[in-house]
């Protein structure tokens, strides 16, 4: 078993949790680099969040569109 899946076992149940976790570290770097490489730190954000099964949406809602630069 690796650590990824250890963690996704301690995370289940906390999906939105995590999502707003990985939100806010996603922001933390953005304002660390002053938003240098957001379009990367975006898409870090949105794989990791389906790697931990949380979306941060509401399963009823469609899926957003990614945020125009």
């Amino acid at each position: 078993m690796s650590v990824f899946d250890k963690l996704k076992g301690m995370l289940k149940g906390h999906e939105d949790q995590a999502s707003k976790g990985v939100d806010k570290a996603g922001d933390f770097v953005d304002e660390k680099t002053q938003s240098k490489y957001s379009g990367q730190v975006d898409t870090a954000q949105e794989k990791l969040k389906e790697q931990l099964g949380g979306t941060g949406q509401n399963p009823d809602s469609p899926p957003q569109p990614p945020p125009q630069q």
